[in-house]
């Protein structure tokens, strides 16, 4: 069989153009594609949400790539290894109450649970604003190809719409930010993280989860960054546990089981 280069690429344009354009209406748009967000991703979906996941780098997995030091294990607590069995993520107990799985593992893992979920992933994408209406609620992403802003180009975005965002964009808490920076009179800031303790911050991590501002729900480190708890390392099971928590909030406010 002779291949067609023009053939390939039209493929490639057709069916990416085709899923942009499905996905320019959405009941969910995560925002980072760490822990966090594919956890809540992946529940979200299998709840039969209609949910896009955008993230700006090239591969998906946030900080769990590398680890601890770029030595690629990660720790989790007794609490989140249900999670782990979950998704099917081998793990072995170091010592009691402390579990260690491969951090390449988790992050394939996870992410092909949320593309087998049918969650859609956008990778190379930045959302650079958000789009408020009635009742100053949060109603859709602005987005844009993370080249452009790395080129210094100006460029302008495409909207999507959605229902409810999640910030999971991690330590940067990003779109939080931007409520904060562009959204004046309503009292609500991101407090910043703090110094690291691990078992404070990964305490502080499930209460801190949560619909942050109307239409917009905070997970993972994100959370911890607006309410100003501790980072925590390379140790996973709250931010496991976050988006777990995350996904409950938004099935609530969907309506859906």
């Amino acid at each position: 069989m002779e291949l067609d280069e023009v053939v390939i690429s039209r493929a490639i344009i057709e069916d990416f153009s085709r899923t942009l354009s499905e996905y320019a209406d959405v009941d969910v748009g995560i925002v980072g594609g760490g822990p966090a967000g594919l956890v809540c991703a992946t529940h979200l979906a299998r709840a039969g949400a209609k949910v896009a996941l955008f993230e700006r780098k090239l591969s998906v997995g946030g900080g769990m790539w590398g680890g601890g030091m770029m030595f690629p294990r990660i720790v989790v607590q007794r609490e989140a290894t249900r999670i782990l069995d979950e998704f099917g993520v081998r793990y072995r107990e170091y010592r009691p109450g402390y579990y260690l799985a491969s951090s390449v593992e988790a992050v394939g893992k996870l992410t092909a649970a949320a593309a087998g979920a049918g969650a859609e992933i956008f990778n190379l994408m930045s959302v650079e604003d958000v789009m408020i209406r009635e009742g100053d609620e949060v109603a859709g992403l602005v987005i844009n190809w993370s080249a452009v802003d790395i080129a210094g180009l100006h460029v302008d975005p495409l909207t999507v719409r959605t229902k409810v965002v999640v910030d999971a964009t991690g330590h940067p808490a990003e779109v939080c930010r931007i409520i904060q920076d562009k959204v004046t009179g309503k009292g609500f800031k991101v407090l910043g993280e703090r110094s690291m303790w691990a078992e404070k911050g990964e305490r502080a991590l499930i209460d801190a989860t949560r619909e942050v501002y109307p239409g917009l729900v905070a997970t993972g480190m994100a959370a911890n960054a607006v309410a100003g708890g501790p980072r925590m390392g390379p140790v996973f099971g709250g931010m496991l546990l976050s988006g777990e928590m995350a996904a409950s909030i938004v099935k609530k406010k969907l309506g859906i089981t």
